[in-house]
């Protein structure tokens, strides 16, 4: 069975396009308009073993916010429309992910159930490429994700002080742990009720 999903999103604010194959080798081509949440995508897709096209034009010229959630959304429904039913999947995933001085913790249930828990401080700093990405968002962008993903998580940080890498260990760390749980280790639905809902 081909995991793939094609997602359309379009709004007064941004037009996006994702091509998401849960079952690829990390082949990432994304265009939001804002470099350093590119690399943060990029992150996820090649961690987590996907090929990913995504395409995002938004409102920059009023700010990064609009185009940060709607990828976000966008990538979202992608990966559940692509994970189907789930049957045979691992369904859990965790790990500790460092990049240099940071350590974040990442726990995670393709539950189909949404629920956000974001323990990561950031530490004052000013925002992050050209346009700006403003590190506060990555709490938005993930949240977002893991709603329209249908997916509870957790996401703390253990200790860090450089925002660039707490921001991008939280990002690699999540690619990490969906490529765990959408293995493949069986046949059913991994869930007593049979269904993940």
């Amino acid at each position: 069975m081909s995991r793939t999903a094609t997602v359309e999103r379009s709004t007064k604010e941004t037009s996006i396009t994702v091509d998401l194959n849960l079952d690829g080798s990390g082949n990432a081509e994304v265009s939001t308009g804002i470099p350093f949440y590119d690399h943060m995508i990029d992150q996820v897709a090649r961690h987590g073993g996907f090929d990913l096209k995504l395409v995002a034009k938004g409102d920059l010229h009023i700010d990064t916010h609009h185009t940060v959630e709607d990828v976000a959304l966008a990538l979202g429904e992608a990966f559940r429309r692509a994970a189907g039913d789930r049957a045979g999947v691992r369904r859990f995933a965790s790990g500790r992910y460092p990049l240099d001085e940071a350590v974040v913790d990442i726990v995670l249930d393709l539950s189909g159930r949404p629920f956000v828990y974001w323990e990561v401080p950031i530490p004052e700093c000013l925002p992050l490429g050209n346009p700006p990405f403003d590190p506060n968002l990555a709490e938005h962008a993930i949240s977002s994700f893991a709603t329209a993903a249908n997916i509870t998580l957790h996401v703390t940080l253990v200790r860090g002080s450089n925002v660039h890498h707490i921001v991008e260990a939280a990002f690699k760390g999540l690619g990490r742990a969906l490529r765990d749980a959408v293995r493949i280790e069986g046949g059913g639905v991994p869930s007593t009720k049979g269904v993940l809902a």
